[in-house]
Formats: C-alpha cells, structure tokens, sequence
C-alpha cells in the first residue's frame, strides 16, 4: 500500500471435511524424472554443504546460473536454511512466505508457527531467499531516507506538486534499482525463481518436490508446476493468485478485498468495548476512517516516535497491515483510538512492520524485490498516461482504499527492463493433484483468486475457508489444517473442493 505494487506476503503471527481420493496411479515421487540439459547437470549434480546457523538449524549455499539462457556465464548463489526432523523422515519440504520479496530463511526459522508437529516430524524444513531477496543477491534501489520519502507519497494528490512528485520518485526508484542491481534487473522474475527451486530439490536429494507456498508464494509454486509438472510431489498454494490478472487488475482486485476485510474488522469491533466506532454503523465508521486520512492528508497526526510525519500514506498502512491477521484487530483497534485523538505512533509502528523498517532508519529489501519482481512478472502499459489511466479504472469498486492500494507512483511505466508477460493461464499438465486454499475474506489475495487457480491446473483442488484474514493453513481451523497435513503426508487429495467452517 503506498507502492502502487503488490505487496503479499504471509504474517507470521472446525469439524474434518471427509471424502479422499487416493493418489494417482503413478506418483509423481516415483515418476521418472526427464534429466537436465547437459549445460544444466552441474547445477543438477551439486550437493549443499551444509553447516549449523543456530538453534538447530543448518545453512549453505545453493550456485545457480543467473541467465538460464547463459548456464555456462555468471553465476549466484542461492542462500538456503534447513531444520532437519527427527521423526520417520519422507523428505524436504520447501517453505515461502510470500511477496514478492518476503525471507524465506526467516520464514523458515517461525517453522513451529509455519507447520504443524506433524508436518515438523516428517520432512525437513527447508527456505531460501529467492534471486533478488534477502541474503541472495538481493535487489538494491533505495537508500533507507529515500525509501521512506518513497513510502510516504500522497497516492491522492491534491496540487499538481504533488502529482509531480510521485512521477519523480517512480523515476528516481527505476533509475536507482538500475544504477545499483542492472545486471540482476533482467533474472529476478518468478519464473528464474522456479527454475531455482528446481535446482534446490535435486541438491535436496528429493525425486518430486514438497511445497508449501503462500500469496505471493502460490504463484511460485504454480510457475514451478507448470515448468516442471513431473517433479511435483506436493503443492500447497494458500492464499493464491490469479496469473491470468495484470498487474492493475491485481491491485485493484486486491483493494476491493481490503474493503471486504475491514468490514468484517468493523463487525468484530463493534462488539468489543474499546471499540473507538461508538455508533458501530458501517457507513459511519468509514467515513469517520476517510475523514482521519483527509487529517493527516493536511496536518500529520502526532509521532512519538522520532521526527517522521504520519501522513496519510503511513496511516493507510498501518490500517490495512492488521487486516492480514485477526489476531492484529485488536492492536488495530488500539492505533486507531489514539488516531482519532491525533497521534499517530500506533500506527507507524504496525506501518514500519509491515515496510520491513528498522529502528535505525534501514529497510529490508522487500520493498525493492517486490517492485523489481512485479514489473518483470505482470503486464502493464509501458506509458505514463497509460498506466495511470489504468490504475483509475482499478480504483473502481473501492471507494475507501482503492486510491492508495491501485494508485501511488508509476514506477513500473519507467522500468528498465520492460516486462513482456502475457498473463496467461497456468495448467500444469501432468501433474498429480495440487491443493490450492482459498479464505472467503482474505483482504490480500481475493478468495476468487483461489477459485480461479484452482480451476485453471489441470489437477487443482479447492479447499475453502469461510474466515478472515490472509491464507488459511495454521491459522485456527483445525478443518483447514488436517486436510493439509494429510495430504502433504500422504498425498492424497480431496476428491473434490472441500470447504472448511468459520471458526
């Protein structure tokens, strides 16, 4: 929110549905595996040296190409993380958060929050930062000053000023992540990152792959199948998108989600006392809502903090953050009292959490990884009027957010390496079944996204949650969670799309 880019990414923070189908006659474990290219099969033959990182777990460095086109040209290395089980091993299963940009080595260390006992007890947890992220040659634009002038623009100008300052500071962030990560630029997208994770399975020492994959991380896995549809062995996608959207169809599918979201937030609080909508009518509450933006739009709210201005952009944020998470709402509901009497701290904590911002005034370099991914993966007009034009008509249907969620600076449209995707419908043929899960109210990835992948992989199967909150798995349904874990042990699937109750 604040980056016109989709930011997706898996906060770490009922009764059984019945009825399976067996696996597939020949499973994709046991299927046989078409080799490498021969300029691959270095990559393909290598083994990880692994060392202990602390608590357990054990690092090291996966090389592969950075052109796939050039396997013989440069090379990078891969950072990967490991927590090996100790019970009745089957194998790895690789783990992501999300994005694009999210630490898949960080994820990896929450695994007791990410899987269940179960699942811990029978593979080996396994994360990596994609390209581009994290400790694997990360993506680097902005520095942290520059990055919070970038995050706190007005995505509602109401001077041509400030209209003239988001397209300088969209040129500024292509120009600088082209000045600092050129060479990268060209090789971060998803599907480079898929055809690592390939590599990372054999290094792995596993014949069909393991997966468990949220947001962002869902097209991850359904780019990896559809590469690669005879090395699946287990493919959980949570939390899913539609690789069928551009990249304004996304935002604004996702900004009409929020508003979804923070109703239901609303009808939550309305039944709490410290509940700072005391008339606990919808309409009301959000125009009270618009109404503090529209203040901080003109006058920051107070920041005890440090010297920082909570503007609009930042107050967004750090309302929209909490709605990944119920168990946030409450947090929410706190910033929010203290908002409407004019400080603004609560909210830019939840908001710097959300930035990946530190204390000392650096960033993570998820917000540069996530723009420098979405502009290779989506399509969008490749002019400024173009793609502004657009961002307006994905505003539609999100009176209260779509400004700030679909809008924001035109950094894509200047680029540069323009993106050349088609948009097309990922079908995995051959594959054995993928379970793809969906939550009714999911603020970040619209639960039409997960009906939508579902039904376009030829094997694809829907589990449903009626909940809130993003992705499903190991957030409170006990329903969601059995059906998950049986089949990444088992493989076996539901027959057919299953729905799980609110709980």
């Amino acid at each position: 929110m604040g980056r016109a880019h989709l930011i997706i990414t898996a906060l770490v923070m009922g009764s059984l549905v019945t009825g399976f189908a067996a696996p597939g006659r020949q499973p994709a474990q046991e299927s046989p595996t078409p080799a490498p290219a021969a300029s691959l099969q270095t990559y393909y033959n290598q083994r990880l040296d692994w060392s202990g990182c602390r608590d357990g777990f054990q690092c090291a460095k996966l090389t592969v190409p950075l052109d796939y086109a050039q396997p013989a040209g440069e090379q990078i290395k891969i950072s990967v993380i490991r927590l090996p089980t100790h019970g009745k091993r089957i194998g790895s299963i690789v783990i992501n958060p999300g994005g694009p940009g999210g630490s898949g080595i960080d994820y990896a260390r929450a695994a007791t929050s990410v899987l269940s006992p179960e699942i811990r007890s029978r593979f080996d947890v396994v994360g990596f930062d994609p390209r581009g992220v994290g400790a694997s040659d990360p993506v680097h634009c902005l520095t942290g000053p520059q990055l919070d002038q970038y995050l706190s623009l007005d995505a509602t100008p109401d001077t041509p000023a400030e209209t003239k300052a988001l397209d300088q500071e969209a040129r500024k962030f292509a120009s600088g992540c082209e000045a600092r990560s050129a060479k990268l630029l060209p090789h971060v997208g998803t599907a480079d990152a898929a055809r690592d994770m390939d590599v990372l399975r054999a290094a792995l020492g596993d014949s069909g792959l393991t997966y468990l994959g949220k947001s962002y991380g869902t097209y991850l896995g359904a780019v990896y199948a559809n590469l690669f549809p005879t090395k699946v062995r287990a493919l959980v996608l949570d939390g899913a998108i539609d690789p069928t959207l551009s990249l304004s169809q996304l935002n604004g599918a996702q900004a009409r989600s929020f508003e979804v979201a923070f109703k239901s937030f609303l009808g939550n609080c309305f039944q709490a006392k410290n509940c700072p909508f005391a008339d606990h009518q919808t309409d009301a509450a959000f125009t009270r809502l618009t109404d503090l933006f529209h203040r901080a739009d003109k006058t920051p709210l107070r920041n005890n903090l440090d010297n920082r201005k909570i503007n609009e952009s930042m107050a967004v944020t750090g309302v929209l953050a909490p709605l990944y998470d119920r168990t946030a709402w409450p947090g929410l509901r706190r910033a929010l009292a203290s908002a409407f009497k004019g400080n603004g701290t609560g909210l830019l904590r939840i908001a710097d959490m959300y930035n990946e911002r530190y204390p000392n005034g650096t960033f993570s370099n998820e917000t540069d990884a996530n723009i420098a991914v979405n502009c290779i993966d989506h399509s969008y007009p490749h002019t400024v009027s173009s793609y502004e034009e657009e961002a307006r008509k994905a505003m539609a249907g999100a009176p209260h957010f779509g400004p700030y969620v679909a809008g924001g600076p035109p950094t894509c449209a200047y680029w540069p390496v323009k993106s050349t995707a088609t948009d097309q419908p990922l079908h995995a043929e051959g594959a054995p079944p993928i379970v793809v899960v969906g939550t009714t109210r999911d603020p970040a990835t619209p639960y039409k996204w997960a009906q939508a992948l579902a039904s376009q992989l030829s094997s694809g199967v829907l589990i449903s949650y009626d909940g809130d909150g993003h992705t499903a798995y190991r957030m409170g349904s006990s329903c969601v969670d059995q059906l998950v874990d049986r089949y990444l042990i088992s493989r076996t699937a539901p027959k057919a799309d299953v729905s799980c109750p609110k709980t």
